[in-house]
């Protein structure tokens, strides 16, 4: 079964940046053919969509909550996908979740909708305070 594996989150300052990676813990499982996603989840809050990508990252999902100040990227040969993450606000604290999914995104509208997503990682908190 794949399972996945964050890192790089922790306490950053508003304003500032942070890397979250996510890469799958066991070979010979790959990430190459899954579609991608990042979620979090604030206290008290439910779990929301950060981000999506597809297989060849020819297709990306943001929440607009995130437009312009987060990038979801992937190097398919480290089987790493990433979340870069600029501008930091304090609403952004959350804990973060990779996701995989099997299925591709969908055109909705003008823009891609994110899939159901099969597997899930563990969480790395991001705290965004002064």
């Amino acid at each position: 079964q794949l399972q996945l594996v964050e890192s790089g989150g922790g306490l950053v300052q508003p304003g500032g940046s942070l890397r979250l990676s996510c890469e799958a813990s066991r070979f010979p499982f790959t990430l190459d053919f899954y579609t991608m996603g990042w979620f979090r989840q604030a206290p008290g809050k439910e779990r929301e969509g950060v981000s999506c990508i597809s297989s060849s990252s020819d297709r990306i999902n943001y929440a607009d909550s995130v437009k312009g100040r987060f990038t979801i990227s992937r190097n398919n040969a480290k089987n790493t996908v990433y979340l870069q993450m600029n501008g930091l606000k304090a609403e952004d604290t959350a804990v973060y979740y990779c996701a995989a999914s099997a299925t591709a995104l969908r055109r909705y509208g003008s823009s891609w909708q994110c899939p159901e997503f099969d597997y899930w990682g563990q969480g790395s908190q991001v705290t965004v305070s002064s």
